[in-house]
């Protein structure tokens, strides 16, 4: 009798570490449902929380207001701690409760699930992390990057530069990022294009987790001199640089972050955003909460008499998983509207992510870049848009734009 009671508990806790929102059973016949990767007790899980949240928003404000062509969508979180057997187990559950598509969360996670997403025929989404040859939709079929991969941030970062120097030709540029493989995944981008366009680069590798890198901001600042750095750091990693080169002096408007080092929480922890005045970073969505969606959300929270979430705060984050969601929920509508609101499966749904632009998400406004989706291009066109830090907060100062194409499109050739 004691041994089956242990049981029971341990079975019980198993199914609590589940996340609040992942709810027993299969779909019901009226819902849909979208598995979702989550961390919001993991290591990343001060942007995890953020972004999974923005899910559940999006998702409760799309069911408030009748749901997808008459179906109401069940968003199946399950929190893996940025643990890959975490990540297998709840990619396994997900298939279960008969999941259409995944919204996948963490470049590990896509490796280890992209090969079970094809022989199950299940779409997933990785915007801006996961591996950047799943732009070529030939190779990888059920993997849809959506938004700027590492090689389109590589190209824009190198563009942006050469625009602010007046050229690039004979000009000194650094790389500091964190050495992974996610860190290292632009160089054959930047590598290329130094080759091309005839400027030095040299690359700085700080070990991860990125916590220490007082000597490479050193050899940057005092030995190499560029005329500008490219970052590519993450987690704790942007706000430790941004206080080691404020520290030595290198002038912080001559360095740009690809997109996972440049958020409101890298600020804060870096000691406050006027630290960060100067600062350039790259977006794959909107900032800010000047976004008819945005306050929609918060009209949702009013009128239930509750308080706005202090995550909307973050709006880098928040905003770029209410774009993620957008274009998983478009993807539903499409092929319930194809199939006429039969069952969907999840061969509907490639189809239909691989029909999505720009003018599927207009009601989004400009918190979406002017993608467009084929079933070569599953990462739409590259785009992103620089903001920097003017007076603490993120102010926009280009257009929405994509670089090198042609580069990227050899690069992707020769890596797959």
């Amino acid at each position: 009798m004691k041994r089956i009671w242990i049981k029971s508990v341990m079975a019980l806790s198993a199914g609590l570490g589940m996340s609040m929102y992942a709810t027993q059973g299969v779909a019901q016949v009226n819902e849909v449902v979208l598995g979702v990767l989550c961390d919001r007790t993991g290591p990343t899980q001060s942007s995890g929380v953020i972004m999974c949240s923005a899910i559940q928003d999006y998702v409760k404000l799309v069911n408030l207001k009748g749901g997808v062509e008459g179906r109401k969508v069940r968003a199946l979180e399950i929190d893996t701690e940025y643990k890959v057997p975490q990540g297998i187990e709840a990619y396994e559950r997900f298939k279960k409760d008969g999941a259409v598509s995944i919204m996948l969360y963490g470049t590990p996670h896509v490796q280890s699930l992209q090969q079970r997403m094809a022989e199950d025929h299940i779409p997933g989404t990785s915007p801006g992390f996961g591996t950047a040859n799943a732009a070529d939709g030939v190779k990888y079929p059920y993997l849809f990057p959506i938004a700027a991969t590492f090689y389109s941030q590589g190209a824009a970062a190198v563009k942006f530069v050469g625009n602010k120097l007046g050229g690039l030709k004979g000009k000194k540029i650094g790389f500091l990022f964190v050495d992974n493989p996610t860190g290292r995944e632009p160089i054959p981008v930047l590598e290329a294009l130094a080759k091309r366009e005839g400027f030095e680069l040299k690359s700085f590798a700080v070990p991860p987790p990125g916590l220490e890198m007082a000597a490479q901001v050193i050899d940057i600042s005092q030995r190499f001199k560029p005329d500008f750095l490219i970052a590519n750091l993450f987690g704790r990693a942007p706000s430790v640089g941004i206080k080691a080169l404020k520290r030595v002096g290198f002038p912080l408007d001559k360095v740009i972050s690809l997109a996972w080092g440049a958020a409101e929480s890298d600020l804060e922890a870096a000691g406050g955003g006027e630290i960060a005045d100067g600062y350039y970073g790259l977006q794959f969505a909107g900032v800010g909460d000047n976004y008819q969606v945005v306050k929609d959300i918060k009209a949702m929270y009013t009128a239930e008499g509750k308080p706005i979430p202090k995550v909307m705060e973050s709006t880098v984050y928040y905003n770029r998983w209410l774009f993620h969601t957008a274009i998983q929920i478009e993807a539903l509508r499409l092929a319930l509207k194809k199939n006429k609101g039969s069952k969907v499966t999840g061969d509907e749904m490639k189809v239909a992510f691989e029909s999505i632009s720009k003018e599927n998400l207009v009601s989004l406004g400009d918190l979406v870049p002017p993608l467009h989706i084929t079933a070569n291009d599953h990462e739409g066109g590259g785009w992103l848009q620089v903001f920097q830090v003017q007076k603490g907060k993120f102010t926009k100062v280009t257009e929405w734009f994509n670089a090198y194409p042609e580069v990227k499109a050899e690069i992707i050739k020769q890596g797959n």
